[in-house]
């Protein structure tokens, strides 16, 4: 599931920040580049917008609340939504409590969501307007 083979992202090559077992979080979690989560959150997990981060919630990991962000592994237990706007991946013992957006899915047996599983297209992509698209007399000159 947790492929090595894909092109690193740019969260990758950022600094990665780990929250470590035992250790509880009370409050949002602001964050850009990576972020490895052993313990608890009780508050939302956000990303920085535009920021291509990752977050990755361990097995004894766990968050109470809205995680929010382009990019998640989630291999521990989440009571609250998940949006994910690029790609999502649920390991086998995943378990959400919560209604899941995702743009790309990857689930692995075993893990469980107990929500609504929700795709969230591509954003649309905007034409250019006439006035910004060069002339077809100007192409030929």
């Amino acid at each position: 599931m947790f492929n090595n083979n894909r092109k690193s992202s740019p969260a990758a090559a950022a600094a990665t920040s780990l929250v470590a077992k035992g250790t509880v979080v009370r409050g949002d979690v602001h964050f850009a580049g990576a972020l490895h989560l052993e313990g608890r959150v009780e508050g939302a997990v956000l990303a920085e917008p535009g920021s291509g981060a990752l977050f990755t919630l361990s097995e004894q990991g766990s968050v109470v609340g809205r995680i929010d962000v382009p990019n998640a592994m989630i291999n521990g237990e989440v009571h609250g939504d998940i949006h994910v706007g690029e790609r999502l991946e649920l390991a086998a013992a995943a378990r959400v409590e919560g209604d899941v957006h995702y743009r790309v899915l990857e689930m692995a047996a075993g893990a469980r969501v107990n929500g609504k599983m929700m795709h969230q297209p591509e954003a649309l992509k905007q034409l250019p307007r006439p006035e910004d698209a060069p002339s077809l007399a100007a192409a030929e000159a």
